[in-house]
């Protein structure tokens, strides 16, 4: 995790929408994988980056929106096919 992963909470950018887009950038990377690989567990998030679990969904939930990730329910959330 470097500077550009790093949740700024006095920003003027709501942390949930930051999160996202330091999974989207993560995704482009392909640090999670390929398809249908998963990406790091709700609990994870929350401690890696110092979120509610609420404020981690809300991010994931904008990703399944656009397609990028899916989840499963009682599993976890995905990396989605291309």
């Amino acid at each position: 995790m470097g500077p550009d992963d790093e949740i700024d909470h006095d920003g003027p950018v709501a942390p949930y929408k930051q999160l996202a887009e330091i999974l989207r950038a993560r995704l482009k990377r392909g640090d999670f994988g390929g398809p249908n690989r998963p990406i790091p567990s709700e609990p994870r998030l929350v401690q890696e980056y110092g979120l509610a679990r609420s404020t981690v969904r809300r991010s994931v939930a904008i990703l399944v929106e656009e397609g990028l990730v899916y989840t499963v329910p009682q599993r976890g959330s995905y990396v989605a096919g291309k």
